[in-house]
């Protein structure tokens, strides 16, 4: 008995509950719905910004990320919600929920490309190199891309035993033993991304605010109107990290552990890890609404092609307004001798 649940991680532990399948999957779907608004107009907005600067490409790879990311939702919130077929946990298990990560993951690591960016234009403001070009932006964007997908392809291919009702509740089930060995390396790996992009926003922040400190201290100009675009600018990013991705990233390593199979945990050990993982998990999707946030204090053309949208739209409707308005004047107006009579 033992052998078989060693082999089958899990298979005595139910984690279904009511927060989990009622709680959890009606927060993915007001994520969802911000997600997709926000991101759908961030995305229309950077279509009319143009890829002039290296930092901006970084930019769209993130709403690429994103909106990508968001659409997986609607699978888990029925996944989790057991409104649909037991084939839709497969559907879950071998696609969706790699999707998810992968573009988690993707996002992380050009906000750690952003940093650079900013650091060495901030720090190093004279030092020309060809990592600040366009060109070279858009080749490191298609090798992070690559390396992901490499990394999470396997998680699909390898989720391939013989899908049933019962073991598709469980997507560590449907893994071969050399599918549990790489979902364990491959969580690894993408701790190490996600560990080592903080470490070095920590570092390249900390660098650009004492040199923005120092050089307005030293010039004594609009200091206080700086400090605080300096703090928003940074703490922005900052922010959306220690919220939404410290705290999964946490939990995921005895998480990990616990589901292959590897590691005797008991069951109650596992519920409260797949609880935090869950709970934590949240967390990290909610970063698809922050993100247009994010642009908004980071972009300057994305600043200035918003406002040029919203005060267009906001001048056509006002002048659609007062041209109907001045038409039924006209209309309602009496020709020339009328009521002499």
């Amino acid at each position: 008995m033992s052998n078989s649940s060693i082999s089958m991680p899990g298979n005595h532990c139910i984690y279904r509950s009511t927060v989990t399948q009622k709680v959890i999957p009606a927060a993915y779907g007001v994520i969802f719905l911000g997600g997709i608004l926000l991101n759908g107009v961030a995305a229309w907005i950077f279509l009319h910004v143009p890829n002039k600067k290296s930092f901006v490409v970084y930019l769209k790879n993130i709403v690429a990320a994103d909106l990508l990311m968001s659409l997986t939702f609607p699978f888990k919130i029925l996944s989790d919600s057991e409104i649909g077929p037991w084939q839709l946990n497969v559907f879950v298990c071998r696609f969706s929920a790699v999707i998810f990560y992968l573009n988690m993951y993707i996002g992380i690591a050009f906000f750690g490309l952003i940093g650079f960016d900013r650091y060495y234009k901030t720090v190093k403001p004279l030092l020309t190199s060809f990592v600040h070009t366009v060109n070279y932006s858009k080749i490191i964007s298609i090798i992070i891309w690559t390396f992901l997908i490499f990394l999470s392809l396997p998680n699909s291919i390898l989720t391939n035993k013989t899908a049933t009702a019962d073991n598709s509740k469980k997507c560590v089930q449907l893994k071969s033993e050399l599918g549990l060995q790489w979902h364990e390396a491959s969580n690894y790996i993408c701790l190490g991304i996600f560990w080592t992009v903080f470490l070095l926003l920590i570092i390249f922040y900390s660098g650009i605010s004492r040199k923005m400190y120092s050089s307005y201290r030293k010039f004594r100009r609009n200091s206080t109107i700086t400090k605080e675009k300096i703090n928003r600018n940074i703490f922005s990013i900052m922010f959306v990290f220690v919220v939404c991705f410290v705290p999964y990233h946490l939990c995921r390593i005895p998480y990990t552990l616990s589901q292959t199979g590897y590691h005797q945990f008991t069951c109650q050990t596992k519920k409260h890890l797949y609880y935090a993982k869950e709970f934590t998990l949240l967390l990290s999707a909610a970063n698809v609404c922050l993100d247009p946030i994010i642009y908004l204090f980071l972009c300057k053309p994305f600043r200035e092609k918003l406002h040029q949208k919203l005060y267009f739209k906001t001048t056509s409707e006002y002048i659609n307004r007062l041209s109907l308005r001045t038409g039924r004047g006209m209309t309602g107006l009496e020709s020339p001798g009328q009521g002499s009579k």
